[in-house]
């Protein structure tokens, strides 16, 4: 019998023995893949890391916190050394080793996602011995602890074995083993994954999170299901057919808190929304301009940001659930970016329409919007809803509206003249923003994530500086330069931060996380 079909049969007996604590939950998308060093995408990352773990995480209230790493210290400028947790087990029941650590780091590094960027920051990872692993970078990297919360372990045997020792190559569309596949040391074990359609999970009794006392929660098995109307969603909740919804409509929200049967948490999101522009192609894509890129053109994009109403966004389309920003961070507060820098261009559409003019362009031009409909809070209806601003200035925008997996596929094709991006997650630092985001893209893994592939070589080197500087104050002041120049050049339109919403059935209870991750393993069901 193959160890699928032993987790099949388990998940069956858990269901058919406690159908109560089988906690079913559903979100308007899927995961793109469970692959975990294919696709950066924040809900992908949420549905492997179940099965998969980090050296190092954030705990319920998003503070770092050891997983697979107990320990760690920096030896030297460019050298720290992580001990690792003794006694951990794959779930094949192969032991977790060093070994594991530093394959994993080199897989990432073959990814064509910002995964690539994130094992590269991390350097050389060396073992020392079964427990002991060494990480060189060749300069320092004074946030190496957070860096490596961006990797998921794999087993380097499982990988070996199945043939993937590479990453899946997601924006090919290629299929692989591990892009259907998981086999890690977490909480969870992947019994199926159907995209688009369900996944099943159940829980893994010999995850070593059991015996710190980890597990807080009464769910034995996990049903994730995607569906995209929110209508149907919110019916299946109220009918009992799901127990958690992680994204309601915003404006179902408020008669959801006067439902007896109903329980909403919310809270703000480590996560910014952002328009970007294509400024490197010389011919606009999806534009009726031929032989001419506007957008390379800053008063081109300071029209388009200053035709944004972000009060009406906030108001109208999020119904109260934003806090707009000029600062494209996740966390401006958590990065330490002053006070003084959250500031944005006035809501001028007569100004919009001068700059147009100026430019060469008195009487606008068209373009497409491309925006996932499936990813972001209200992602369409706000790109909707901006074509509508910019028509009041003279611009012909078509919005293009398509399911997250093709849409990332694309984007990471640098196939947009416009588009829209969110960023964030548990990690706040800037860096984890400013060098896949908004640096020129290189060999590296820089800019895997600047899908508008524009190059600002002050920009870059701030950026660059900041990444290695080990004076925190000096640090700060890099990273302080690098956003005013984002600012000052309208390299991005940044729009707001996202409040997020959950809702579960009354009784349920589940803690709300400011990077939107929902931790199962704490879930208490009636």
């Amino acid at each position: 019998m193959t160890f699928r079909a032993i987790l099949l049969i388990l998940a069956l007996t858990m269901a058919a023995a406690a159908p109560a604590r089988t906690f079913r939950w559903s979100s308007q998308g899927d995961a793109s893949t469970v692959d975990p060093h294919a696709q950066n995408e924040n809900f992908t990352n949420a549905i492997t890391g179940l099965v998969y773990e980090y050296l190092v995480s954030y705990d319920k209230k998003v503070r770092l916190t050891p997983q697979l790493a107990t320990s760690w210290k920096i030896t030297t400028p460019t050298t720290w050394v992580f001990q690792l947790r003794r006694g951990v087990k794959f779930q094949d029941g192969s032991p977790f080793t060093a070994d594991d650590v530093v394959f994993s780091f080199e897989r990432a590094k073959l990814s064509g996602s910002t995964f690539k960027l994130y094992s590269n920051q991390a350097g050389t990872a060396r073992r020392i011995d079964d427990y002991t692993v060494e990480f060189t970078t060749a300069a320092p990297n004074p946030i190496l602890p957070i860096t490596v919360t961006n990797i998921l372990i794999m087993s380097k045997r499982w990988c070996e074995k199945h043939g993937v020792t590479r990453p899946q190559d997601f924006m090919n569309k290629e299929e692989t083993y591990s892009s259907r596949n998981a086999m890690g040391t977490g909480p969870y074990r992947l019994v199926s994954y159907e995209a688009g359609v369900k996944t099943l999970l159940v829980k893994n009794p010999e995850w070593w999170g059991i015996g710190e006392g980890l597990y807080e929660g009464n769910v034995d098995a996990i049903e994730y299901r995607p569906i995209v109307n929110p209508a149907t969603r919110m019916a299946a909740l109220r009918s009992g057919e799901l127990d958690f919804v992680q994204d309601p409509s915003v404006q179902d929200v408020p008669g959801m808190k006067r439902d007896p049967s109903l329980k909403v948490w919310e809270g703000s999101e480590f996560r910014f929304i952002m328009i970007g522009l294509d400024q490197a192609h010389d011919e606009l894509v999806y534009s009726d301009l031929k032989g001419r890129n506007p957008f390379k053109d800053r008063r081109v994009r300071l029209a388009l940001y200053e035709a944004i109403d972000v009060e009406a966004l906030k108001t109208q389309v999020m119904r109260g659930l934003s806090i707009p920003t000029g600062i494209p961070l996740p966390s401006p507060k958590g990065a330490g970016v002053p006070d003084a820098l959250e500031r944005r261009y006035p809501f001028d559409p007569a100004a919009s329409r001068r700059l147009l003019a100026e430019a060469g362009y008195p009487s606008g031009f068209g373009f497409t919007l491309h925006c996932p409909n499936d990813r972001y809070v209200n992602d369409e209806r706000i790109c909707i809803a901006l074509a509508s601003m910019w028509a009041k200035v003279g611009l012909n925008v078509r919005v293009e509206a398509m399911p997250k997996t093709q849409y990332f596929q694309q984007a990471e094709k640098l196939q947009f003249a416009a588009f829209m991006l969110g960023w964030g997650g548990g990690n706040q630092d800037a860096l984890n923003t400013l060098k896949p985001v908004m640096h020129s893209r290189n060999a590296q893994g820089a800019g895997d994530g600047n899908y508008g592939n524009f190059t600002n070589v002050a920009l870059d080197r701030e950026i660059d500086a900041a990444e290695i500087e080990m004076d925190m104050s000096k640090r700060q002041e890099h990273i302080d330069r690098a956003i005013a120049i984002i600012q000052a050049e309208v390299l991005v339109l940044p729009l707001h931060r996202q409040v997020i919403p959950w809702v579960s059935r009354a009784g349920v209870e589940v803690i709300h996380r400011a990077n939107n991750t929902l931790m199962p393993e704490t879930v208490k069901m009636p």
